[in-house]
């Protein structure tokens, strides 16, 4: 074998070692599933609506903070602009919006289903999820490998989500709804296996506020 034959085998030997030593997205979403028991961080979104008929796209930005224990306690606070609050106790779903003084309560079995919050905070394993999605994955891109998950039921209201994994940490969530509106949130500050107090996933409305149950 000539010298340049050799290092064109070299060459491509370590290019079929490096694709097979790069993670895919759904091994990074395994492992997280499986090694990240709790969680919090901060996040910034950006909704993103169809534009209308001569309007450009309406696009809207919040940031917050986020927390959840598997498998079916979480918090989000969007803190600006509208300070809201979402907190799912194992039994019950609380929608509260500060400025309306308003909360609303649903079933959190009923709630969640095919939902992103079930992706990334309600899962067991990788079968679990695979009950209420497709998954498969998404080429690697903006330095995050990525999964591609597609609702089974078409009831819910969502066409597509992408979840985002440097390594096995949670970076990304891309929502596309059934009305064409893009939602991303980017996580930063992520700690996994936090001591989280239980109280956080509690939620007492505030004397006051008007309260409706679904």
């Amino acid at each position: 074998m000539s010298c340049q034959a050799l290092l064109r085998t070299v060459v491509g030997l370590l290019a079929m070692l490096a694709l097979t030593a790069q993670a895919t997205g759904l091994e990074a979403l395994e492992v997280f599933i499986k090694n990240t028991r709790s969680g919090r961080a901060q996040f910034v979104q950006q909704v993103t609506s169809p534009p209308k008929e001569g309007q450009t796209a309406r696009v809207r930005n919040s940031s917050g903070s986020f927390e959840f224990i598997r498998p079916n306690r979480f918090r989000f606070v969007f803190k600006k602009p509208l300070e809201q609050v979402i907190v799912a106790d194992g039994q019950t779903l609380w929608l509260y919006d500060v400025d309306l003084a308003q909360a609303t309560a649903r079933k959190q079995a009923q709630a969640l289903g095919a939902t992103p919050a079930a992706l990334i905070a309600s899962a067991t394993d990788l079968r679990a999820m695979e009950a209420e999605f497709e998954l498969s994955n998404a080429a690697p891109s903006e330095g995050q490998d990525w999964v591609l998950a597609r609702p089974r039921s078409k009831d819910g209201g969502l066409q597509t989500v992408r979840i985002g994994f440097k390594g096995a940490t949670l970076a990304t969530l891309e929502i596309l709804d059934s009305f064409g509106q893009r939602s991303v949130m980017q996580f930063t500050q992520f700690e996994a296996n936090p001591p989280l107090d239980n109280a956080l996933f509690q939620f007492k409305p505030p004397a006051g506020v008007d309260v409706l149950r679904q």
